[in-house]
């Protein structure tokens, strides 16, 4: 009998490779553990081969199961894409798109975006998730959002990945933020001052120590820590700290603090995967990303 493989019960076999426990594989996919445990065993019935064993404790892939992963990956993706050209064939804008944004992206760019798709191709459906630009990429590649937006600052290197299509959105500068008042200008001025910045690991954080290193040879003192962009603002105004904040987050017009050049360039751009490209759902959002961004030109 010619062999028959579920293709959902191909997707999660594929995140077990990708995760390692059926306990993430359940989380990421909001499954319970016992019915993706259920699923992949289903699906070792339908290959008639053994795809996981005990390690320990842990269940791990056979080799055949690591052959049978590789291949759902390359079905998987050939359905996306034979989904995105039965679309433009039929010229429906109309499905939903998952976009992963950090912060001030998700704020002044993709919520426009959204509005202008709702008035423009109402048959489109937008969900928005908060994620920082490496996140966003991980979880594009996991097939787990559809475009993620991204940024990348002087000095530090896009990551170009295998089947993905990058497209630059917007370029802006970064600029020191300082309280009313400060004398300080340049880099130089404030590498003995307190600083508040990202969360470990954020891409804000990074910035920061990226630039003062690069540019003021110096490592900050990362005193306060946020989020949100707001918080940071206020800490500056307060005169508790300095910082540093793209022309997205429109720091000049907070009236308690000041804001200097330092000639630092940030570009945001947004990521798909090749084989989306030509779904037109995708198409419409990244054309009204584009819009959005020339508002901040």
């Amino acid at each position: 009998m010619p062999l028959m493989l579920d293709l959902h019960r191909l997707r999660l076999l594929r995140e077990f490779r990708r995760r390692g426990t059926i306990a993430a594989v359940a989380q990421a996919l909001s499954y319970s553990p016992s019915t993706v445990s259920h699923q992949l065993g289903e699906l070792q019935v339908e290959a008639g081969v053994r795809l996981l064993e005990r390690d320990g404790r842990r269940l791990r892939l056979t080799e055949a199961g690591h052959v049978l992963a590789g291949h759902a990956e390359v079905l998987l993706a050939r359905l996306e894409q034979a989904e995105a050209e039965m679309a433009a064939a039929a010229g429906a804008v109309a499905g939903v798109v998952r976009v992963a944004a950090f912060q001030t992206a998700a704020v002044h760019l993709v919520a426009p975006a959204l509005t202008a798709l709702a008035r423009d191709h109402p048959g489109v459906r937008g969900e928005i998730t908060e994620l920082e630009s490496d996140q966003a990429l991980d979880a594009l590649l996991r097939r787990e959002t559809d475009l993620a937006i991204c940024d990348d600052h002087d000095g530090r290197p896009r990551r170009e990945l295998r089947g993905l299509s990058f497209e630059d959105l917007y370029a802006e500068r970064v600029r020191l933020v300082v309280p009313r008042g400060h004398p300080a200008r340049e880099l130089a001025d404030v590498a003995g001052a307190t600083w508040a910045g990202g969360h470990r690991g954020t891409s804000h954080e990074r910035l920061v120590r990226d630039v003062c290193m690069a540019k003021g040879g110096f490592q900050p003192d990362l005193r306060h820590r946020a989020t949100d962009l707001l918080v940071l603002l206020a800490l500056v105004g307060a005169g508790q700290a300095v910082t540093l904040l793209p022309d997205l987050a429109r720091p000049e017009r907070e009236s308690s603090v000041e804001v200097h050049d330092i000639g630092v360039g940030r570009r945001i751009f947004t990521v798909v995967r090749d084989d989306g490209l030509s779904r037109p759902a995708l198409v419409a959002t990244r054309a009204a990303l584009r819009t959005a961004a020339t508002l901040f030109t």
